[in-house]
């Protein structure tokens, strides 16, 4: 492996910036060519749920790394949004559902349960169907088996890896309507969703600054090698995964959108706007951008 032109994120020894992984297939592209740059022996990175990540970023636990939407608003004080990157879309996002025994403007006072594993996706839903839809279901919080879920539920809310297990196999086989959170949202505000950024500690920008540009540095050149291989990416994600090649290339190709710009930032401005009031922060916040 030719790795001499790459750059490598400087460290003392067992210092290597300590970089949170989210586990779910939609980051598999941001995390894939890591190894293939050289850039992956220089991060300490810890593999977790996007809640565990949450926390561990917010707590000072990683110094960078992805944070939901929701969460990096209510914790925006603390960090730095790296630009670029993200993982959203501007429509259809396949993997963050709403998949329903009824039409949604039928769940006023329905049971509806919610996968234990996204806040944000978990919010906006909430957000859709009650400021769209117009319905107050009751909601409780289960683990994302969906069969399960809708033994005691009208309707679920599912994301990532069990999101598209449903929309693919089992909403079909058991008659489910499915929608999808990132049209709705495209639908009804023109916006793209912006479900997770890459975020640095403020302390830890301000004391390693060339550390965290090269950071992003790696997560870009990561992203970028792993669209420019995307049949690479989907034949070897299909080998381990209950999904084809083609569904792969789909998701990463059509449905994802893993730039951060100003649409993008429009799109969290919007969301923030709208879930402020019970979130716990200032509607017109500041979001701050790693300066270019």
């Amino acid at each position: 492996m030719d790795i001499s032109h790459e750059a490598h994120v400087p460290h003392t020894p067992g210092k290597r910036p300590r970089v949170g992984h989210i586990q779910f297939l939609n980051c598999l592209p941001i995390y894939w060519g890591l190894a293939r740059t050289g850039s992956l022996l220089d991060l300490d990175l810890t593999k977790d749920t996007p809640d565990r990540l949450n926390d561990l970023l917010a707590d000072g636990d990683l110094d960078i790394g992805p944070i939901s939407c929701l969460e990096y608003l209510k914790h925006a004080d603390d960090l730095v949004v790296l630009p670029d990157i993200a993982v959203g879309s501007d429509g259809p996002v396949m993997s963050c559902l709403i998949v329903s025994q009824l039409p949604l403007n039928e769940l006023d006072g329905r049971r509806v349960a919610l996968g234990s594993t996204s806040r944000t996706s978990v919010r906006l839903a909430q957000l859709l169907l009650e400021e769209r839809e117009g319905v107050h279901p009751e909601y409780f919080t289960c683990p994302p088996d969906l069969p399960v879920m809708m033994q005691e539920a009208d309707a679920a809310v599912v994301i990532g890896d069990a999101a598209l297990r449903a929309s693919l196999h089992q909403a079909p086989e058991l008659g489910l309507q499915v929608h999808d959170l990132g049209e709705m949202w495209k639908e009804w505000t023109g916006l793209p969703f912006v479900f997770a950024v890459w975020a640095a500690r403020k302390e830890y920008l301000a004391a390693n600054p060339h550390a965290v540009r090269e950071v992003h540095r790696a997560f870009l050149e990561s992203r970028d090698l792993s669209m420019a291989e995307v049949d690479k990416v989907c034949e070897q994600a299909a080998r381990w995964e209950a999904f084809d090649e083609e569904t792969f290339r789909r998701y990463y190709t059509k449905a994802l959108d893993f730039s951060f710009g100003d649409r993008q930032l429009a799109g969290i401005r919007e969301f923030a706007r709208r879930v402020a009031a019970d979130s716990g922060f200032a509607p017109e916040l500041e979001i701050s951008l790693l300066p270019g």
